[in-house]
């Protein structure tokens, strides 16, 4: 069994951990956004008229075969999913760094609403043309998938759910999507050789998203055109919340029965 021994500040360490005075210190931040690095997804939904809309996000992640996606209820996309509830999760690899910078401040929804327009975004009614993307039916959903896009999952909507519903200045902003993946289609040079159902990690190389800026696993890959936009911008109530939450009072360190 591994012990753990109490340090004068109160914080348990392991045997041979380094001492406190070896860490780097915390220092306080308030980040205009808390986008650490995530997959980009390129979500392809269905237009009012028929026709194919094409957004790219990154506040997504998965369990299993569900995923939760937070989406701007006045975007295109989340009007789409909630009118038909279907959609395509198109997974960019980092050789698409290019496509998906060239869909950055735009939107499919027309006019354009006034939070998107204050930063710089403009109705794009082409995206697929626009980011030079090639949309190709998919087997179980409306929506067309980006053929060009290693990953495609075909999904369906599950459940809504509002997002910051406890603050009346941010109830009805955002919305997050539960999801049920119901395909999942690849290209062959990405899956694991000698497994059918796996992906081979080696070969499968994600776009990343981080502070707007667009990553492979390695370094950046290039100038980012939503990073454009100032951190600033993304500022919401929760920054100010949590200025209230750090002047709570300070509990003392709890100590293990027969510990000093």
């Amino acid at each position: 069994m591994t012990t753990e021994h109490t340090r004068l500040d109160g914080a348990s360490t392991a045997p041979g951990a380094p001492a406190v005075s070896d860490a780097p210190a915390h220092v306080r931040i308030e980040p205009g956004i808390l986008y650490f690095g995530t997959p980009v997804v390129l979500i392809s939904t269905v237009n009012e008229d028929g026709g194919p809309n094409l957004a790219p996000m990154s506040s997504a992640f998965w369990l299993g075969w569900r995923a939760m996606l937070g989406l701007g209820a006045r975007s295109q996309t989340a009007r789409n999913l909630l009118r038909t509830g279907e959609c395509v999760l198109n997974l960019p690899d980092d050789t698409l760094a290019g496509a998906v910078d060239r869909l950055a401040l735009t939107t499919g929804r027309d006019p354009v609403p006034e939070g998107k327009a204050a930063r710089g975004y403009r109705y794009v009614g082409d995206k697929f043309g626009r980011a030079g993307l090639t949309p190709v039916p998919s087997r179980t959903v409306a929506p067309p998938r980006a053929a060009q896009c290693p990953v495609a999952m075909e999904a369906v909507v599950e459940a809504t759910h509002p997002l910051a519903a406890d603050d009346e200045k941010q109830r009805g902003g955002i919305l997050v999507f539960e999801v049920r993946v119901q395909r999942v289609l690849v290209h062959e040079r990405i899956r694991m050789a000698g497994c059918h159902d796996r992906v081979d990690p080696d070969a499968w190389r994600p776009l990343i998203m981080s502070f707007q800026e667009l990553y492979g696993l390695g370094g950046r890959l290039r100038e980012s055109t939503l990073a454009t936009i100032p951190e600033d911008m993304y500022r919401g109530p929760d920054i100010a919340r949590s200025r209230t939450a750090a002047t709570a009072p300070a509990t003392a360190p709890s100590t293990a029965p027969g510990r000093p």
